[in-house]
């Protein structure tokens, strides 16, 4: 390659966009999801986490929030009037607490079906004992940051349009007490809305 060519490539590569560092989940976090005894279900929650982990604007959350929960699937369908129902892991300053049961039911135009993961991050210790609970539910409005290619978000939590990783959706934000994303993993869905989800909580007995 003569000069000329390097020159180029040099100037290239000068102007390639610097892309966002995916973020890494705490350490103290991975380990508590090993704790998991069923091994499909630990690597189920393993793989989610790695996955929100890839989004840039997360790394506040996962490294100043009391707690979280994840849900590495989440079933929803329908066609007028809609379900959605789905296993989560409930985790307390990175140690694993309990499971979750979350059931949804929605009315309104929908069609298709989609199966997402959702990660619920608690700001502090009232928001999680809230979440706790045993009878915690989402109100109407409330809605989810949805994570896209390219750690885009396509909703706020405050039901707000779509911004990238760069913009305020990327800081820290909580609505109540607690922040709640998502991501497909396929299928088509109208309605996206976490509003509605009802949570049951139930404790490890250690």
């Amino acid at each position: 390659m003569n000069t000329t060519r390097i020159g180029v490539l040099t100037a290239l590569i000068a102007l390639a966009p610097v892309l966002p560092a995916a973020t890494k989940p705490p350490s103290e976090l991975v380990s508590a999801v090993k704790t998991i005894t069923n091994e499909k279900q630990q690597l189920e929650v393993h793989a989610s986490l790695l996955t929100f982990a890839e989004a840039p604007q997360l790394e506040h959350f996962f490294e100043d929030s009391y707690g979280c929960a994840i849900f590495p699937t989440i079933g929803k369908g329908g066609l007028g009037v809609g379900g959605a129902h789905g296993s989560g892991w409930v985790f307390e300053k990175n140690r694993l607490t309990g499971t979750a049961k979350m059931t949804q039911v929605t009315v309104g135009f929908q069609a298709g079906g989609q199966a997402f993961q959702q990660i619920i991050f608690f700001e502090d210790e009232h928001a999680y004992h809230t979440f706790i609970s045993g009878s915690f539910e989402f109100g109407a409005q409330a809605s989810a940051v949805a994570l896209q290619a390219g750690a885009n978000a396509s909703a706020s939590t405050a039901g707000g349009a779509g911004a990238g990783a760069g913009d305020s959706q990327s800081k820290k934000r909580y609505t109540d007490g607690m922040a709640v994303f998502t991501k497909a993993k396929g299928g088509l869905m109208y309605e996206a809305s976490v509003g509605g989800q009802k949570f049951k909580f139930r404790p490890i007995k250690r």
